[in-house]
Order: structure tokens, then C-alpha cells, then sequence
């Protein structure tokens, strides 16, 4: 066998191999992607209806006659309160209330008639359940008479809320930017105080009244618990095993002092009432000293350790019998770190309980403690992808894994009625049918992610569907907790408090459901919608009617407004993650422009179609419908007499939201079909689709602007986020300039090619230039040639042989980015320009155009695979068949990668007639662990989250809200050290190149043919 055809042969094996690799790789990045989609379980409620109203009834003035004891009092207050505030009054009415003992059975019998009524009941719960109903019937205008008969207890006897907004005050400066997208609620910020005495008393005063407010509305609501945030905050730790935490005359311990000392009144009001107080906490919650001190004694954060919890227990214990009035700990493990950290604030959490083990291990830790002591433990399962127990709160397998066998009757298990976090759409969380602990339901009043309950937003038959689901299927069930306030971003919406600034009302209708659905799941929401119109509107019963009927409208127009439905009805996966169905709005206002999620929305939307047609048109369709809705809303409610109101104010707010919705859902409507027709052009390279795509760009513009110029800074309409959207309008614009350039330089790319084999086999070769495109065809295919291939070339040809490629590189990876990622195009250049030049040093006082033609040549065919992908409808449809296409996809990276490996091989193969085999491979290793090191030192010192928020907004791949909410590397699991982690074996394969390729001293360097 012939010398020429060996080195054929180990040249072609070599590529089958670098092949085989490549699709390797391309199955890899298809696993990691994971994207699928499959049709998920609808909730069913039933369609919502509108109650007739019928015309007011005047409450009588009223005379109670009760037992003298706090919780009745302020029952009675409340009661008073109402009648006071009615339009009017007729006639007089006593109602008694029999003398009972304490306890929680809250059922009672009202008799009499409509001048004297009698409340017997069993226990002061029940007298103090009848007082607050007879006020809420009173406020909904109806007869107080309507309630004689037997009220059996509530269903679920625990119902809990947040702390609403108390302590948090409405400063329109901290909303009108809308970009603060910070968890902390600043509760208390100004009672606290940075050094001793640490408290402002008159600050906290105000906030005790703030407090008594809450309780006194959370009670007539229903609700008999409240979660209350803080925990490490009252801790001094001074018993801890081992301990003390904190050293002498260190403040944490003061302050905890001092913090516990202030709010052990708010407990104590709290208790006097009825009301139980959870303290609510991320674990592990931490100071320095304390995570000084664990870290310490257990190594980073050992929170697999039971001695760990012991700690905390420890700590807990000091605090109960400090104040005895609390009732135990709401955890959660699943969200903590710097989105829910106040700046200055020592008090703050971690993401590092994340195993079944750890999670095991503090739970039973806890969970004794609060036997011992007469208290509970409420444990949430939100643990959001995050770890091995990462689907806890969705998977009734993994639930089972970690709670199993822990079955301490002081645990509650906490979990969200929807299977993820409170979107529409999605499906009923089976993991509450499941398991053998106390189990709460939670719901979400003010919801987060339909633009902070700035719309009307009715949710009692879905409410009443999924409890009535849950209660027939889990007889653990014993109770709710309903998000009052809480949820997401506190600033970047709305400012709305609950019961203190902004359209609070329009949410208060979910809170009182929950509330009224948990005491009875058979109750009427209609009649609660009602009431709750009389309540806060009008007592007019053609307004009320005008009001209700609006409200039948509102979950429709959010469902298919603010959600594109086909998308909204898949379970889709990817990443390892479920992102969530209203992914074309980020988290939680930002309008996003990302060719990951819209390019995988578009082939989903397409295939929702029926009869193998598109379900793209039906998709814009749908959106309309929603605008429709909202006009028919509006309508409704603008047809309403200003007189009939309770007050103009509350009039100017209903219409002006509605108002404010429509403008939105118009903006959205322009937006979805933008996108559906952008990916249809991508999809099909339909001209038509084209054409549709710059009428909907053109219009999403035109409101886009409207729409900023509206609401902009308007702290109770937030305008939408839309940078990521101009932004990714802005690719978008270039992508067919973009197509025709790459059609350019492929043509003059594989023209370079082509003369390249015409001159190595013809007389073409004796033409100017052709003698380079022959150095580059014969390096880049048989690098053993290159050196042969590149003698006697004039200078013209030697420029052409380094230029060309160098030049093609440059314009395909700005082309690929549409000559807006100059992050990307540094990064991807200076690698080669390090691998270059650490290359040419090996070479040199001998010839550099063997291995520039190899090198050079590999690059052009690689160039050449790139430009071909991009020459149909630019990087949007490059993008478009990465994310949907995996046959594609396979394809362009098997052979992409194999080209990019062969670069290496090309580039030693060809030094290898020059330096030999040893130091060729050593030559390229180092140059490739340069080229790594230096690029990877570079995005390490600059920060790997940084580095990729610059990267990720130039090309737009990911989520634009991403890096600003939730974190790049903390979404997708990206270890922080990543870059280090490269940098290092960057430097070991620098390291391992320079040995190799320096000359090894006595011994004779033997040349090694190939």
C-alpha cells in the first residue's frame, strides 16, 4: 500500500470517527434541550353565570347583646361598622348571642325573626362566625333575616393568609420605574432601625394599627391564620448546641432582642383573636456569624446533617418560650438568595436544601421540635426544579420519596392547587391526592403573573372546581392559604396594597371566594361576586347585574388574551425544566423576544391546527375574541350611571382598568401575530407570511409606542416591559438582509472552493490567486500536503491564503448575528486569534502557510456549512430549525462539529512534516488550551452571569428576563465556576501542548510519516 493512499485511508477513518463524535454531540444537545410537548389535563370548571340582583334591603339599627370578650368585641365592631356604612336605615333589630365556651368548631343556629334574632352556637367561634356573617350580608345589602337557620361548621377549619401588605409603605417613587423585580416586600423597613435601640417606636406603632387593620379585615373575611414573614430576625441562638452563635456584644443578638421585643405584640393581638401566627422563612435562613458557625462545625452548609437543623430547633425553642403566642414555622426551600435579600439587611437565605436527604433530615427535625412544644410546622413543597427534590411539588413520586414515613401530626404539608405556579391553563395539582400528612391548598388572590390582578379577574368556579376535586380525592385536606398580596416582584407592577393604595378591591373578590369556598365548597360564587359588587360598588341592582355580567367575561378574556392558548394547553419541557404556559410574557410583565421560546410556540401553535391545516390564523383569532370580551366588558360597566356608584372614584378605577386591559390586549393581539407569522416565514419561507409579518410588525410598533406613551410611569397602569420585544424586533428586521449577505459570501465562498479543485487538477492554478485556493483545498483535505502545496506561491496568493479565511470567519460569525452581538464576535475571534498566534510561535522560524492553508481551508468549509444554514431567511430561521427541528439539528451539528474538530487535526497534521508528530500535537494542544484559558480567564474575572446577560441580549436565544429576575446560570444550573472550571483545563491542555511540543534534549528526534 501506497504512502499517499495509508494517509487516505487514516484520513477518512479519522473524519467517519470525528463524525460518529459530532453525532454524538448533536444527540447530546438534543437530550439536554429536551423539548417536547404533549396535551395536558384541563381543569373543567363550570362556565361562570351572574346572579340577578334583587333590590337592596336597608339593615335594620342593631342591638347586640353578647358575652364581653374580645374576639366577640371586635366581631361586634365590624358588625356596627357595616351597618353604619349602609346607604340607609329601617327599623331595629336585637340580636343575642348565647354565652360559649372557647374552641374551633365554629358552627351555629341563628333564630328569631327580622326585630330579634338569637345565635346559639358551641363554642366562641361559632357566636363570633355569626356576628361576622350577619355584617357581611348587612354589607352585601340583603336581608339579615336570610341567614336564620343552622350554619354548620367550616369544612376546613384552617384558612390563612399573608400578611396583605402590612408595613409596606406607598412610596410611588420604588413603582415608577416598573424594573425592580425584587421578592422583598420591605415590610417594616421604616420601624427597623440600622443600630441600638434598633426599633422606631413610632414607626412601629403605626404598623401595630396597620396590623390590627389586617387582622380585623382578614377576620371578616373568614380567615383565622396569617403568615407572618421573618424567623433567623427574633433568634439570639444562645442555646444552641455548642453555641452561642453570636459573640459577645455582637448586634444580631441585640437586634433579635429588640425585634422579637416589638413584634411580640402583633402575636399576642393576634392570638387574643383567634388568629394563629406561622413565622414564614426560606431554609436555611441565615446572618454571617450564624452560616460562620454552621460552616464551621459542619463543613459548606451541610444541610444533610441532622445536628445542622439542631441549630435551628434550638434557636426556635428560645423563641417560643420568649413568646409564647406564636404557633410554629411556614418553610420553604425552593426559592431564597439574592431576589428576596434587602440590600444592607444581614438576614438572608440559600438555595441548599436540595436532596431528599436534607430535606428528610430538617423536617424531622422541625417536626419533633414543634411536638415537644405544642406547635406545627407548615412545609411547603414549592420547590421548583431545584435539586433532586426538584419536582416535589408536581410529581406525586418524588413527593412520596421525600415525605413518606414522616407523618408527625404536627406537619402540614402546604401545596398550589395548579400543577406549577399560578398560571391559567394548567392542570390541577394531583400531588394534594396524595399522601398521608395534613395537607393545605394554596391560592393566590392578587395573581402574579396576569399583570398583578390589575384586570378583573373572577376565579370562583375555578376555585370551586379544583377544592371540590381535592376534597372528594384527599380527606387529609384541612385548609387553605390564600396570597392576599403576596407574589412575585412587589414593584415591578401595579402599586396596589392590599387595603391601602391602588385598586386592591378588584383582587379582594378572589380572597373573599377562597375564603367563602373554604368554610362551604358548595357555595354559590355568584351570589359572592354579587355581594362583593354591593360591597365595594353599588347597591343599584341594574349596576350590580352590569358589574357581575362583566365579571363573567373576565377569566376568557385573561385565559386567551394573555395566554395563546394552544401554546397554554401543552405540557411543554425543556432544559430539564417545565416552563411555564405563558411564556411569551417572562416573568411576570416583560414581553419577550427570545428565538427559544417563540420559534418552540410557533411549532406548537402550527400544529394545533386541525385537518393538517395551520393553527396559526385560529391562534391570532382567539386573541381577538379576548379584545372582544373586554370591549363587552367595558361596555357593561361604562353603561352604568355615575350616580348609582358608591363613589365616582371607584367608577373612574373600574373603567379606567378596563381600559387599561383592552389597551394591553391590543398590544398583545399585534404582538402574537407578529411573532406567529415571523415563524410561519421561517417555517415555510412563504412570502405571503412575509408580507403579514411586516403588517403586524408595523402595527405592534405604532402600539407599542401608544402604549408606552399611555402608561409609561403610570404606577397604577404599568406599561408592559418591551425591551425584550424591540429587541427582538430588531433581529428580526435583519434577518432577510441577513439571508441575502450569507447567500453572498456562500456563493463566493464555495466559488474559492471550487477553483480551489479545478486548480489542483488543471492549468487554472498558473491564474493569480489560484494557487491559494489550491494551497487551501489540498491543506484543508490532505494536510499532509499542505507543505508541498504551498511552495512557490507568490505573495499575492499568501495574503489571499491567510485574508480569505480570516475575512470569511469575521463576516460569517457577524452575519450569524446579525451584526449585533460584538460580545460574540470577540469571544469567537479572539479564541481563534490566541489559537493563531500560540501557533505561530511553535512554527516559528519555519514556513507558517503549510498549517495557514490547513487551518485556513478547514475554516472556509466550516464558514460554508454555516453560510448555507443562514442563506434561507437569516439567523432568526438558523435559530427557528435549531430549536424545532431536530432532524436539522442533528444534521448541522454532526457535521459542524466534525468540521470544527478536523480544524485541529488539519492544522498538527500539517506541522507534522515540519516539526514531527510529538511536537505538532503539542504545538496544537497548547494552542487550543490558550485559546481556551484566555477567553475563559476573561469571563471569570468579568463574572459568568454578566458575561452571559451581555451575551444572551445580543443574540436574543434565552429569555431577556432571565439574567434580571431569576439568573442565567441559577435557571439553568450553571455552576458559577464554569469559567474557572474551563480556565483550568485550558491550562492543562497549555500546560501538556508545551511539553510535548518543545524539543526533548538527548534524545534524537525521530520524524514520524503519516
Amino acid at each position: 500500500m501506497t504512502t499517499a493512499r495509508r494517509r487516505g485511508i487514516v484520513a477518512a477513518v479519522t473524519m467517519i470517527v470525528l463524525l460518529a463524535l459530532g453525532a454524538g454531540v448533536a444527540l447530546g444537545v438534543g437530550d439536554a434541550l429536551g423539548i417536547s410537548a404533549e396535551k395536558s389535563a384541563q381543569m373543567q370548571p363550570a362556565a361562570p353565570v351572574a346572579a340577578h340582583a334583587a333590590a337592596p334591603v336597608a339593615p335594620p339599627e342593631i342591638t347586640l347583646d353578647a358575652p364581653s370578650t374580645v374576639r366577640i368585641g371586635v366581631a361586634a365592631d365590624e358588625l356596627h361598622t357595616a351597618v353604619a356604612d349602609a346607604p340607609k336605615r329601617e327599623g331595629a333589630a336585637t340580636v343575642s348571642v348565647d354565652a360559649a365556651p372557647a374552641g374551633t368548631d365554629d358552627a351555629y343556629v341563628l333564630e328569631g325573626d327580622a326585630s330579634a334574632l338569637r345565635v346559639h352556637a358551641g363554642s366562641e367561634a361559632g357566636a363570633v362566625r355569626a356576628i361576622y356573617d350577619l355584617a357581611a350580608q348587612v354589607r352585601a345589602a340583603g336581608p339579615i333575616t336570610g341567614l336564620i337557620g343552622a350554619h354548620a361548621a367550616s369544612r376546613l377549619p384552617l384558612r390563612m393568609t399573608d400578611l396583605g401588605a402590612v408595613g409596606v409603605k406607598a412610596d410611588p417613587a420604588e413603582w415608577a420605574s416598573g424594573t425592580d423585580y425584587s421578592h422583598a416586600s420591605k415590610a417594616f423597613a421604616d420601624v427597623f432601625l440600622p443600630r441600638a435601640p434598633y426599633i422606631d417606636k413610632t414607626a412601629l406603632a403605626a404598623a401595630y394599627a396597620d396590623f390590627d387593620t389586617f387582622l380585623r379585615h382578614s377576620l371578616a373575611n373568614g380567615y383565622n391564620a396569617i403568615a407572618f414573614p421573618g424567623f433567623a430576625e427574633f433568634m439570639t441562638f444562645d442555646d444552641v448546641p455548642n453555641g452561642p452563635v453570636y459573640a459577645p456584644g455582637d448586634e444580631h443578638r441585640s437586634r433579635a432582642i429588640a425585634m422579637r421585643e416589638a413584634f411580640a405584640p402583633f402575636w399576642a393581638r393576634a392570638h387574643e383573636l383567634g388568629v394563629k401566627v406561622y413565622l414564614r422563612t426560606d431554609m436555611p435562613a441565615l446572618t454571617g456569624p450564624l452560616e460562620s458557625f454552621l460552616t464551621n462545625r459542619f463543613g459548606p452548609l451541610d444541610t444533610e446533617n441532622p445536628k445542622l437543623w439542631d441549630v435551628y430547633t434550638a434557636g426556635l425553642q428560645e423563641l417560643y418560650r420568649a413568646t409564647p403566642d406564636l404557633d410554629g414555622v411556614l418553610i420553604r426551600i425552593g426559592e431564597a438568595g439574592t431576589v428576596y435579600d434587602v440590600p444592607g439587611w444581614d438576614y438572608y437565605s440559600a438555595l441548599d436544601v436540595t436532596t431528599v436527604k436534607s430535606v428528610r433530615a430538617m423536617l424531622t427535625a422541625f417536626t419533633a421540635q414543634a411536638e415537644a412544644s405544642h406547635r406545627e410546622v407548615i412545609f411547603r413543597t414549592w420547590s421548583v426544579g431545584v435539586g433532586a427534590v426538584g419536582d416535589m411539588h408536581t410529581n406525586p413520586a418524588s413527593y412520596a420519596a421525600v415525605l413518606n414515613g414522616i407523618d408527625s401530626p404536627a406537619l402540614i404539608v402546604s401545596t398550589k392547587y395548579t400543577l406549577g405556579d399560578f398560571y391559567s391553563w394548567l392542570p390541577l395539582n394531583t400531588t394534594l391526592e396524595h399522601g398521608s400528612q395534613r395537607r393545605i391548598i394554596e391560592f393566590q388572590s392578587r395573581r402574579e403573573f396576569e399583570n398583578y390582578g390589575a384586570f378583573p379577574n373572577d376565579l370562583g368556579t375555578q376555585y370551586q372546581w379544583a377544592m371540590k376535586q381535592l376534597l372528594a380525592a384527599n380527606p387529609k385536606i384541612e385548609g387553605v392559604w390564600t396570597w392576599t398580596q403576596d407574589g412575585g416582584p412587589w414593584r415591578a407592577g401595579p402599586m396596589t396594597l392590599y387595603l391601602k393604595a391602588g385598586f386592591w378591591q378588584l383582587y379582594e373578590l378572589n380572597s373573599q371566594l377562597t375564603a367563602s369556598l373554604a368554610r362551604d365548597p358548595d357555595t354559590d360564587v355568584a351570589a359572592v361576586t354579587e355581594a362583593w359588587a354591593r360591597e365595594w360598588f353599588s347597591d343599584d341592582p341594574k349596576t350590580v347585574d352590569a358589574i357581575t355580567q362583566a365579571m363573567t367575561r373576565s377569566r376568557d378574556a385573561i385565559e386567551h388574551g394573555m395566554y395563546i392558548a394552544p401554546f397554554a394547553k401543552q405540557h411543554v419541557a425543556a432544559i430539564g425544566l417545565e416552563p411555564p404556559p405563558m411564556m411569551w410574557i417572562f416573568e411576570w410583565d416583560i414581553l419577550t423576544g427570545d428565538s427559544a421560546v417563540l420559534d418552540v410556540l410557533y411549532s406548537i401553535v402550527r400544529d394545533s391546527g386541525t385537518g393538517g391545516a395551520s393553527g396559526v390564523e385560529p391562534a391570532i383569532a382567539d386573541g381577538r375574541t379576548a379584545i372582544a370580551d373586554v370591549e363587552q366588558m367595558r361596555a357593561l360597566v361604562t353603561a352604568t350611571p355615575a350616580s348609582t356608584w358608591r363613589s365616582p372614584e371607584m367608577r373612574t378605577a373600574f373603567v379606567s382598568t378596563l381600559d387599561y386591559e383592552l389597551d394591553t390586549l391590543k398590544l398583545l393581539d399585534s404582538y402574537r401575530a407578529m411573532i406567529l407569522h415571523q415563524g410561519q416565514w421561517h417555517d415555510t419561507m412563504s412570502p405571503a407570511a412575509y408580507s403579514a409579518w411586516e403588517t403586524d410588525r408595523a402595527r405592534f410598533e405604532q402600539l407599542a409606542s401608544a402604549h408606552l406613551t399611555k402608561y409609561d410611569g403610570d404606577v397604577d397602569h404599568p406599561a408592559l416591559n418591551l425591551t425584550a420585544a424591540q429587541l427582538g424586533v430588531q433581529r428580526a428586521d435583519r434577518d432577510e438582509a441577513m439571508a441575502w449577505i450569507a447567500r453572498g459570501l456562500l456563493v463566493l465562498a464555495v466559488a474559492w472552493v471550487v477553483i480551489g479543485i479545478l486548480a489542483s487538477r488543471t492549468r487554472l492554478v498558473a491564474r493569480p490567486g489560484a494557487a491559494a485556493t489550491r494551497a487551501s483545498w489540498i491543506a484543508s483535505t490532505r494536510p499532509w500536503r499542505a507543505r508541498e502545496s504551498t511552495l512557490g506561491m507568490l505573495e499575492l496568493d499568501r495574503w489571499l491564503l491567510l485574508t480569505v479565511p480570516v475575512a470569511l470567519l469575521v463576516a460569517t460569525r457577524a452575519v450569524q448575528t446579525s451584526f449585533l452581538s460584538w460580545t460574540h464576535l470577540a469571544l469567537i475571534i479572539g479564541a481563534w486569534a490566541i489559537f493563531a498566534v500560540v501557533l505561530r510561535l511553535f512554527v516559528w522560524h519555519r514556513s507558517p502557510w503549510p498549517v495557514i492553508a490547513a487551518v485556513g481551508g478547514v475554516v472556509i468549509l466550516r464558514c460554508i456549512v454555516t453560510l448555507f444554514a443562514l442563506s434561507f431567511t437569516g439567523p432568526g430561521g438558523y435559530w427557528f430549525a435549531f430549536w424545532t427541528d431536530p432532524v436539522l439539528r442533528t444534521i448541522y451539528i454532526t457535521v459542524a462539529f466534525a468540521l470544527f474538530v478536523w480544524v485541529f487535526v488539519a492544522g498538527g497534521w500539517a506541522l507534522v512534516a515540519q516539526i514531527g508528530a510529538r511536537r505538532a500535537t503539542g504545538a496544537v494542544l497548547a494552542a487550543v488550551g490558550a485559546g481556551l484559558f484566555i477567553p475563559a480567564v476573561v469571563i471569570g474575572a468579568i463574572g459568568l452571569e454578566t458575561a452571559l446577560t451581555a451575551w444572551n441580549d445580543e443574540m436574543g436565544l434565552l429569555p431577556w428576563g432571565l439574567s434580571r429576575i431569576l439568573g442565567i446560570t441559577t435557571y439553568l444550573g450553571i455552576p458559577d465556576a464554569t469559567p474557572w472550571a474551563a480556565a483550568g483545563f485550558g491550562a492543562v491542555l497549555l500546560a501538556v501542548g508545551v511539553l510535548l511540543a518543545l524539543p526533548w534534549r538527548g534524545r534524537s528526534a525521530r520524524r514520524v510519516v503519516m
